[in-house]
C-alpha cells in the first residue's frame, strides 16, 4: 500500500492542480482504473495487474 500511495502522489497529486473535490475524485477514479487495468509491469511479464490475474486463473 505504501508503494501505491507513493506512486499516486508522484503521478497524480504533484502533477496537477484540482479545481474542486469533485475534480479530484474524478481524477482519482481514473488513476485507479489506469493503475489496475492499463499499467504494465515487467515483473508481471509485461501485463497489467488485471491481465496477469486473468491469465493466472486460466492456467490454474
Amino acid at each position: 500500500m505504501e508503494n501505491f500511495f507513493g506512486l499516486l502522489k508522484s503521478e497524480l497529486l504533484y502533477l496537477q492542480k484540482f479545481e474542486s473535490v469533485e475534480h479530484f475524485k474524478k481524477e482519482l477514479v481514473e488513476y485507479i482504473e489506469w493503475y489496475n487495468t492499463k499499467r504494465t509491469k515487467s515483473k508481471l511479464k509485461g501485463l497489467s495487474p488485471v491481465e496477469y490475474r486473468i491469465q493466472f486463473l486460466l492456467v490454474a
